[in-house]
């Protein structure tokens, strides 16, 4: 999995190529993947909150959590900006 992840031009791409087919038997390392992206990747993973469902979303929360304090400033923007999302980001945030 990482030699295609490194031929990704974008972070977006990256968390799309990891994200494509994660299971309950590879979301830990789903997971573990993207935390190691760092705060890089936390831009990117606020805007999927918005789209992904499922076990899919669960993956990039318990990711922006384990990232930490690098996505306090981004979920907090969600929580002013997106009223349908704030819960979610005020949630998030409540575990950082």
């Amino acid at each position: 999995m990482q030699a295609v992840v490194k031929t990704c031009s974008s972070i977006s791409e990256k968390l799309d190529y990891l994200l494509a087919d994660v299971n309950s038997t590879t979301k830990n390392d789903v997971e573990n993947s993207i935390v190691a992206l760092g705060a890089r990747a936390v831009n990117a993973l606020v805007e999927k909150l918005k789209t992904l469902k499922g076990i899919q979303r669960g993956v990039v929360a318990m990711s922006l959590i384990r990232i930490g304090e690098s996505s306090i400033v981004p979920l907090r923007a969600l929580a002013t900006q997106d009223k349908e999302h704030q819960w979610m980001a005020d949630y998030l945030l409540s575990e950082i």
